[in-house]
């Protein structure tokens, strides 16, 4: 009797019966024919070795067996249902912070990578500035963060380096005599200063005229034609130009984006290099 394992779907059978009355509305309830469910009635009571259900023209009857069984088949389901809903309360959660000047327009592509590489992998992605996210880091709240090269760091792991340029929208004009009016992200954000001390260092008079508090933002001012940004050309939609050589302004270098991770699990870490690869690519195109 022990030998084999009872077939789950022929005990739920068993007692949708029970419980409806009737064998076309458990096959109804079960998404299967009525066929279908004499079939798993009959591997039950073979596996068992004894009648369960008394069957007339009118209505269906427990036997004795039957009724006597009835208890431990619900118990079986309902222990098979807790042990599902718990496996799935337990999916494993990956924490990711990106950069709001690295994660960019292609964010939903990544996103897709990642998901496809493992669709139950619970993916929590938080975007906020380098610096904040270095923090979170170190401070065990994120399982991996992608960011620009942060002063004051040495570590982690360079994924590639972006070219940046000082971007306005087409047909945009600076006044001459004027200081030069910069879109630029909410402090602090290494972008920012390095665009700020650069312009210094040259001599060249600026001013902030929009302040935003994402890529996005600084992005939509640039194209309102509000000012000049410090941007890489991916962030910005078709149509802004740089017009750096033209102004004269200094030349941007090319910024690294690096990963850091103590992700070490197999399925985390090959999300993660799943999502390394993908901006990799995304960043050579």
């Amino acid at each position: 009797m022990t030998d084999r394992p009872l077939d789950l779907d022929a005990v739920q059978a068993f007692v949708r019966i029970t419980e409806l009355g009737s064998f076309t509305r458990a096959a109804e309830v079960m998404q299967t024919t009525q066929a279908g469910i004499s079939l798993k009635l009959k591997r039950l009571e073979d596996r068992l070795g004894c009648r369960l259900l008394e069957r007339t023209p009118r209505h269906v009857e427990l036997s004795a067996r039957g009724a006597a069984f009835l208890g431990h088949a619900r118990e079986l389901l309902a222990v098979h249902d807790r042990t599902l809903a718990a496996f799935a309360s337990a999916r494993q959660r990956l924490t990711i912070g990106i950069s709001d000047h690295v994660a960019g327009p292609e964010l939903p592509a990544l996103i897709a990578r990642m998901n496809a590489q493992d669709a139950q992998l619970l993916i929590d992605i938080r975007i906020g500035s380098s610096g904040d996210l270095l923090q979170s880091y170190d401070r065990r709240e994120l399982d991996t963060v992608i960011v620009r090269l942060h002063a004051g760091r040495t570590d982690g792991k360079l994924l590639t380096q972006e070219r940046f340029g000082w971007f306005a929208a087409a047909g945009w004009q600076h006044r001459v005599g004027e200081p030069l009016p910069l879109a630029t992200m909410a402090q602090p954000c290494g972008v920012r200063a390095l665009a700020e001390q650069l312009l210094d260092t040259a001599g060249i008079p600026w001013t902030e005229v929009f302040v935003g508090g994402g890529v996005a933002a600084v992005a939509a001012a640039v194209m309102a034609g509000l000012g000049v940004a410090a941007l890489a050309p991916r962030m910005l939609p078709l149509g802004c130009v740089d017009v750096g050589p033209k102004l004269g302004l200094p030349d941007l270098p090319r910024l690294p984006v690096l990963l850091h991770s103590r992700v070490r699990e197999a399925r985390a870490r090959e999300a993660v290099d799943a999502l390394s690869a993908a901006f990799r690519s995304v960043a050579r195109n």
